[in-house]
């Protein structure tokens, strides 16, 4: 029995190791017959790119109060000679479904941002080293809704409307690929707006536009397709405080 099993076995692996090399060679003409091997990444590059933006889940995202304008936060609006929290029914992510905490909000949506990119790289031996700077339009939500007693909703959301980014990147270049990773500083500008179910007050909302500023981490994999044409798949983390 174990002689008749372990030619069987030996067998099963040649026919494994025939199959893996015929789909190596198959993945490699294919590779070569699609993609061009540069003979240097120095240089200067333009490009456009485009992509989808995500928020942070923030669940914990509360609204703070300057009653007095001390310039302090932190301060309890409370119903008129009862000293009970106005917004005891709590806090949620996104825009309301309606008035009631019970109604629960939406959440944040996916964003989009395109925009023009510019750079320099240089390469020493398989090791590239460079700088880049993004300028992009981009339309990306945070919204944090509070729930009054009365009840009413009250909407805070931020629009993070452009950015502009200048980034160091390192990478290492195999072939007609070069895989990266990058960092830097990074600005944007957003936009304030604020939304009541409460009709009963008057409000007056003083709403300017914010310069929000930061970083970007991220990495990617660029590939040469032709003399001076590449294509990118990248992955950007921007963390930018609007004050």
């Amino acid at each position: 029995m174990s002689r008749s099993t372990l030619p069987s076995l030996l067998s099963a692996a040649g026919a494994v190791a025939l199959l893996a090399s015929a789909g190596t060679a198959s993945a490699q003409s294919m590779m070569d017959r699609y993609t061009y091997t540069p003979q240097s990444w120095t240089g200067a590059y333009v490009g456009a790119f485009g992509g989808f933006t995500k928020q942070n889940g923030q669940n914990d995202e509360t609204l703070r109060f300057d009653r007095n304008l001390d310039g302090a936060y932190g301060d309890q609006v409370s119903l008129a000679g009862t000293g009970v929290n106005a917004f005891s029914p709590g806090y949620c992510d996104g825009n309301a479904y309606g008035p009631s905490a019970a109604q629960g909000c939406d959440g944040d949506a996916i964003g989009v941002q395109a925009g023009v990119r510019l750079g320099y790289d240089y390469q020493m031996g398989n090791f590239v080293v460079g700088a880049v700077a993004d300028l992009s339009g981009v339309n990306q939500e945070d919204s944090v809704t509070g729930f009054s007693t009365t009840p009413a909703y009250y909407t805070f959301t931020r629009t993070l409307m452009s950015m502009a980014a200048v980034r160091a990147r390192v990478g290492y270049a195999y072939g007609p690929a070069l895989a990266y990773v990058t960092g830097g500083y990074a600005a944007g500008k957003v936009d304030n707006d604020f939304r009541t179910s409460n009709g009963a007050n008057t409000f007056r909302a003083q709403i300017d536009d914010d310069k929000a500023e930061g970083y970007q981490l991220g990495g990617g994999l660029e590939v040469a397709l032709a003399p001076h044409v590449t294509l990118t798949g990248e992955y950007l983390y921007a963390s930018l405080d609007a004050g």
